[in-house]
């Protein structure tokens, strides 16, 4: 439970929530229980949004893409001042690490909730905060502090602090605009897509050098300051596990500190803050290399994305400090107040297709269904119906759960994930749950480039053993014999019929499982392939997607997502399968039918997600292209995604132009035989 200060007269009447999405609800929710009314601003994309219901009022911005709405920000404070708003929440992304927006805010008579404009320009210039932290006693990477403006000089100070090195964006965050070069050939490439990337979601296209840490932990420090010079550490945060530089799973607190070594990461985040005059919630990152020395990375002025996390370990609302602070409280907490109880994880559940390299995935949530616990948290800006956009950043939600110890957060996480139905769209539940599976994670051994070593081939999936496969064929089977118990009560349709079952062949993964089927008390009792296996305890309602049950005593959950012409489309892990239950005289007929015909698209190049065509190749018809020779850019959800020719050959057709759009598996160039 979050602390809080009911017995407190609101900061403000009215706030304005300057974002969209999860972030958007989450400020809304603590405002309401503040008794704040708020306001939301919204796209065309965003018009039946979950944020836009949430608030009290609502003030149209413009088309989707952000530079035409959520960016624009003499609209955002036009909306404050109409609707009567004191103040305004930027949330994270878009205005938020705006020095002239908060500037911008203040000179309009309104209450910015966040950090002063200079503290926002000071830190959000990763060239000066670098320069700054320096001076501040904070330990820094190795690396060149300066601008960078073309080929030639990266190469140089490449060769200078030697490779690997980090390329990325100096006034943005959140993996964009940022590359790993380990010779001269990735750092020409780098730089062109990182000043590209970082000039389109950043309308900055300056570029920073430093050296590249291997094998780190990241590991960060949150703070809260006021405007009377009192700051404190609100103890760290493992995000570690990252894809792309994106944070991927986040915990509180780090499996990994000692409470000598989180004092001092502390102490220098404050040290920092203070250098900088800052008055609100923040984050301090680092990097820690195997031996606990830690290197300041950048100082993020806004409200993170994985906040929950510390809410959960510490019971403080660190948006309810945001808004007082920013009505002009001192910080109602000291030092000595911050305790760190319990454990708990967060994992970002994005609209990505972790099969396909994590492409992102738009389209209408058909079906969503919120796993709910005790111990479990969503933040969450959407509902069943609402559509994910190519215009914004494709998170889903933010899935977090508690528990007392490391060990039990995990396991809460597993049975919420098993439990989060997602369809129509693509999503990375089926990634979550191997990460949280596996004994290198549970153990704590995690540094950022876990993701990368675990699966250097690209994820294809969890790999199931021999009893889960049992248990799998078990739950399947289970549904089929009571999808067709039930069918046979229906009345007037099947008329003096009673539905037998005792044997069937169910097939998973191009393997057969004999199985037959004995009713008992509470449950069935199934024999397969000479295994006995106990099903009771069974939770479970036709075409329900969600199927809990105990096996052999153990609680187990799968989800039934489709009825095949032949089978089911069963979630197991996260992951989806196809199995077929048959009975014997059935499976025998079914070997004797034709093989499918497969289609070749060895031919094409595809568009692998929805997006814009930021470039494409000037090769013309007839040339020849290399294997691995770049030959499109695709942009989408404000990343730039490279793609390759994948193998030696002859361009036989372009079928699509720069700046146009395009859909998922759309032919953007063909080949020769």
């Amino acid at each position: 439970m979050l602390r809080t200060f009911s017995s407190k007269k609101p900061i403000f009447d009215k706030i304005l929530v300057a974002n969209r999405g999860e972030i958007a609800c989450r400020v809304m929710k603590t405002a309401k229980r503040m008794g704040i009314k708020t306001v939301a601003v919204y796209s065309d994309a965003d018009e039946n949004s979950l944020h836009v219901k949430s608030a009290d009022e609502a003030v149209y911005l413009g088309p989707p893409p952000s530079n035409q709405s959520y960016l624009l920000d003499d609209k955002i404070i036009e909306a404050a001042l109409k609707t009567g708003a004191q103040a305004i929440h930027p949330g994270y992304g878009f205005l938020s690490e705006k020095e002239s927006f908060s500037n911008l805010v203040t000179n309009n008579g309104l209450a910015f909730i966040g950090p002063r404009g200079d503290a926002i320009r000071d830190m959000g210039c990763k060239i000066a905060s670098k320069k700054i932290a320096k001076d501040a006693g904070v330990t820094t990477i190795p690396g060149y502090i300066g601008e960078v403006h073309d080929l030639d000089r990266v190469i140089e100070i490449a060769h200078e602090i030697g490779y690997p090195i980090m390329i990325k964006a100096a006034g943005g965050g959140g993996g964009k605009g940022m590359r790993i070069a380990w010779n001269d050939e990735e750092a020409r490439e780098g730089f062109r897509l990182s000043k590209d990337e970082a000039m389109s979601a950043f309308g900055d296209d300056r570029i920073l050098i430093e050296r590249y840490i291997d094998n780190p932990r990241h590991i960060e420090i949150q703070v809260l300051a006021d405007k009377y010079g009192n700051c404190v550490y609100v103890n760290e945060r493992e995000c570690s596990i990252q894809r792309r530089n994106q944070k991927v799973i986040e915990e509180a607190p780090s499996v990994f500190l000692d409470e000598k070594t989180r004092k001092m990461m502390g102490e220098q985040a404050c040290s920092l803050s203070r250098a900088v005059g800052y008055d609100s919630a923040g984050t301090v990152e680092f990097i820690v290399d195997p031996k606990k020395n830690f290197f300041f990375l950048e100082m993020n002025t806004r409200l993170q994305v994985e906040h929950p996390v510390t809410e959960l370990t510490t019971g403080l609302d660190l948006v309810e400090h945001m808004i007082r602070v920013a009505g002009g409280e001192k910080l109602s907490v000291t030092q000595d107040d911050i305790k760190i109880k319990g454990w708990a994880m967060e994992s970002r559940v994005y609209a990505e297709d972790p099969f396909r390299n994590f492409l992102p995935s738009i389209g209408t949530l058909t079906r969503y269904v919120q796993p709910t616990g005790e111990k479990v948290r969503i933040d969450t800006g959407v509902v069943e119906g609402s559509e994910i956009s190519m215009y914004y950043d494709p998170l889903i939600s933010k899935l977090c759960t508690y528990g007392e110890t490391r060990s039990e957060a995990i396991k809460n996480m597993e049975e919420a994930l098993d439990s989060y139905v997602i369809e129509g769209v693509g999503h990375n539940i089926p990634f979550l749950r191997a990460i949280l599976g596996q004994e290198r994670y549970r153990s704590g051994k995690l540094t950022t480039k876990y993701i990368a070593e675990e699966w250097p081939e690209g994820f294809k999936g969890i790999i199931l053993n021999e009893n889960q496969k049992d248990d799998l064929a078990v739950f399947t089977t289970a549904i089929h014999i009571l999808r067709n118990k039930r069918d046979a009560t229906i009345n007037n349709k099947m008329n003096n019929y009673e539905y037998k079952f005792d044997k069937f062949v169910t097939e998973l993964m191009e393997k057969d499982y004999n199985i037959s089927v004995k009713e008992i008390e509470n449950g069935f009792s199934f024999n397969v392939n000479g295994k006995e296996i106990e099903m009771t305890d069974i939770c479970w309602k036709p075409e329900q997607p969600i199927f809990k049950a105990k096996l052999n005593g153990e609680k187990k959950i799968c989800q039934m997502i489709d009825i095949l012409p032949e089978g089911y489309g069963m979630r197991f892990f996260g992951t989806m399968f196809k199995v077929a239950v048959r009975t014997p005289q059935q499976a025998e007929l079914f070997k004797h039918m034709p093989e499918p015909i497969v289609i070749d698209y060895s031919k094409y190049l595809c568009a692998p997600m929805p997006g814009m065509i930021f470039s494409i190749t000037d090769k013309k018809v007839g040339d020849k292209v290399a294997e691995g020779e770049e030959l499109c850019i695709i942009e989408a959800m404000k990343m730039q995604n490279m793609l390759k020719a994948p193998k030696d050959t002859v361009i036989k057709k372009i079928c699509v132009k720069q700046g146009e759009n395009v859909g998922v598996d759309a032919i953007l160039i063909e080949y020769e035989d």
